[in-house]
């Protein structure tokens, strides 16, 4: 179990999740990564207060839609080159993290097609949301509340 699971702001949090989404993309600062789009693995997980994300009529109004979260990745891609996967998943977190339901947000960008011998290469960013926070917005929120 990843220890961020464990932290105690996430206690009255539900967590979204799409996993491995894949994707073309043109990312990466070596010539061969220029040459065209290549083959990028996007997770991201979102935690969202229960008080704002548990249905009283089974309607999609009522939670955090998937397809949000599915558009502002494809979105992203969409504008262009991005020559750093750390520039790719803080430009994620940040754009998910806007909405105003998401309390916090895992972003991991993958290329699994850049070394032969490896597996894949990439990148994680866990992050809180400012907003409400008591130290005035320089740090994360203390709990889940609403």
């Amino acid at each position: 179990m990843s220890t961020w699971l464990l932290d105690p702001r996430l206690a009255h949090c539900r967590r979204i999740f799409l996993r491995e989404v894949v994707i073309d993309a043109n990312i990466g600062i070596h010539a061969f990564e220029r040459n065209g789009p290549q083959k990028l693995v996007v997770s991201v997980d979102l935690f969202v207060p229960l008080a704002v994300s548990t249905p009283r009529h089974d309607r999609i109004h009522e939670v955090l839609d998937y397809d949000f979260v599915r558009s502002t990745v494809r979105q992203r891609i969409d504008q262009g080159h991005i020559n750093l996967q750390e520039t790719l998943v803080d430009d994620l977190a940040r754009a998910l993290l806007a909405h105003p339901a998401v309390h916090a947000v895992r972003v991991a960008s993958e290329k699994p097609d850049v070394y032969d011998d490896v597996e894949a290469v990439g990148v994680e960013v866990f992050r809180f949301n400012d907003r409400g926070s008591s130290n005035g917005g320089a740090g994360g929120s203390d709990d889940c509340a609403a």
